[in-house]
């Protein structure tokens, strides 16, 4: 899997690189077992510090999407390996309805953001 972070976004470089982690795993490209790339490693490639890529993998561990084990390093859990296939269905049904509507995505987003909270 290949990160990318753009140092000059607003989003915190953390946040970035588990966003990335994140919708693999909704995509499927990541899929239960998979292991990611040991800490050190991935920082030295995306030439960010240690602490920033320890801090994503530990939001998502806190997620439950990954497992850090010690010596097999992050794995991606058998909960990031759901289904989503209903979620994908309804989600297309949103975006289907807020262009029937015709809506700006910044206000279908931003109603979605109101209805997980």
């Amino acid at each position: 899997m290949l990160f990318r972070i753009d140092p000059s976004a607003n989003e915190p470089l953390f946040a970035q690189l588990a966003a990335q982690v994140r919708a693999a795993v909704a995509d499927g490209s990541l899929r239960h077992g998979e292991r990611l790339p040991a800490a050190r490693d991935l920082a030295g490639s995306l030439e960010i510090n240690l602490h920033t890529v320890l801090r994503a993998y530990q939001d998502l561990r806190d997620e439950g999407l990954i497992e850090l084990r010690r010596g097999r390093g992050a794995v991606i859990t058998a909960r990031a390996g759901q289904d989503l296939a209903v979620l994908r269905q309804a989600l297309a049904a949103v975006a289907a309805e807020s262009r029937r509507l015709e809506l700006a995505d910044e206000t279908t987003i931003a109603l979605l953001k109101e209805a997980l909270r």
